[in-house]
């Protein structure tokens, strides 16, 4: 995977897939799977909208099952590892400041905050008991990083996760810069130079946007903070690449072009 920057550029593409925060509904991402190994074509681009894991009772099986899709593709088109982007999520962002808990200034307000905002279940999918870690988040440093330790040590055991982990980007356009990519928002005050983590954490009224952010005529996002019924239509400046509740199990995708044109909208079955 490709580590350089904090942002992925979208060179030549044919066609843009997209995927929404799937928060570990490996079922609903399967069918979503399914279709574009159906469909792909050669030349077209892949970014994962972030919220790969969380809230959901299989993380570690659908993280696995998402880098078994970006090896097929890989060797079945003979694509570059920068065609295939992972965003980071809220979810990620967590879970990553969870593998670096022994610096954490208050550790045990940390895990419990994180723990009510899906991350249990994601550390529980790589075997971990919820109440221990509770407990050793209260521990003090030593204690806390050989967990750590261990934890890392896990997740390298899994092929790809590591790789995963350590390449997440911030944000994805296109060559031309008509369309954005991020998780959840963008602060339209700023340039992409001078983001803050508002791409993962929202930004005030950003479902609102009616007119480009800079040269960006269409900002697709894989998570809508509202309870939607139904995932954004193509008049809009933002495109919501999911739908509420999580309960629903849910997962939303979509196909554009480097001019930001959606060029097919479709839902997990």
């Amino acid at each position: 995977m490709n580590s350089h920057g904090l942002f992925a550029e979208l060179k030549n593409s044919k066609k843009i897939w997209a995927i929404g925060s799937i928060h570990s509904s490996l079922d609903s991402f399967e069918s979503i799977k399914e279709y574009i190994l159906e469909n792909f074509s050669k030349g077209d681009k892949l970014i994962f909208l972030g919220n790969i894991i969380g809230y959901g009772e299989k993380s570690n099986e659908t993280l696995s099952s998402v880098i078994k899709l970006r090896k097929k593709l890989m060797s079945k088109f003979q694509l570059n590892h920068e065609d295939i982007i992972f965003l980071r999520g809220a979810q990620e962002e967590m879970f990553l400041k969870l593998t670096q808990l022994h610096t954490a200034p208050n550790p045990g307000d940390i895990v419990n905050w994180m723990f009510e905002h899906g991350v249990d279940k994601t550390i529980q999918s790589y075997g971990f008991v919820k109440k221990e870690i509770i407990e050793i988040s209260t521990c003090g440093t030593l204690l806390i990083s050989k967990w750590t330790t261990k934890l890392n040590n896990v997740i390298k055991s899994f092929p790809g996760h590591i790789d995963y982990f350590s390449n997440l980007k911030h944000a994805a356009f296109s060559e031309n810069k008509k369309i954005l990519f991020v998780n959840r928002g963008v602060d339209i005050s700023r340039p992409l130079s001078a983001q803050n983590d508002c791409f993962w954490w929202g930004y005030q009224n950003f479902s609102k946007l009616s007119k480009p952010y800079n040269t960006f005529v269409k900002i697709v996002r894989g998570y809508e903070p509202l309870l939607n019924d139904n995932f954004e239509s193509s008049n809009k400046i933002v495109c919501s690449l999911y739908k509420g509740p999580l309960s629903e199990n849910k997962v939303i995708a979509g196909v554009f072009d480097d001019l930001g044109e959606i060029l097919d909208l479709f839902e997990s079955k």
